[in-house]
């Protein structure tokens, strides 16, 4: 599916503030900014704070108050990682993450469960049906999945 393409880091998190704000959403906002500083950069040399390209590769984690409790961390590969109450999203790509977070904050995410095999999970709809689905592996729901669940 396409989505506006947000081109950095810096775009991401600017959409992501305007999304809190309408939520009426407190944000606290941590960047970490050179290749010395992110979390992905296992290889980098003492001090090293370019990319071999030149660049500078810039990260940032996004914490929104509220219910659900809700933090993103945009990596500079232009992918996510969206935790909401507990249940990590990997993987999520950047420009999907504006309307993952519509998702969640205009009611249209939800728990779904089975018997066989047994588990619950938390599934975050889309535009154009595309669909995010993750297993919540705790077996005691917060108050915000539970009040999500369908059948």
């Amino acid at each position: 599916m396409e989505h506006p393409h947000l081109p950095s880091t810096e775009a991401a998190v600017m959409v992501i503030r305007e999304i809190a704000q309408a939520q009426n959403l407190e944000v606290t906002v941590t960047d970490d900014v050179g290749a010395d500083q992110t979390s992905r950069r296992a290889s980098v040399g003492a001090f090293t704070v370019l990319d071999p390209d030149g660049s500078l590769p810039h990260e940032a984690f996004i914490e929104l108050g509220g219910s659900p409790a809700v933090t993103v961390r945009i990596f500079p590969e232009d992918d996510a990682k969206i935790t909401v109450d507990g249940v990590d999203f990997e993987d999520v790509p950047r420009d999907a993450v504006p309307a993952f977070l519509r998702s969640i904050y205009s009611g249209l995410a939800y728990v779904k469960g089975r018997f066989f095999p047994p588990g619950q999970w938390l599934i975050v709809p889309l535009p154009r049906d595309e669909t995010y689905k993750e297993l919540i592996l705790r077996t005691t729901l917060s108050p915000w999945l539970a009040r999500n669940v369908r059948s």
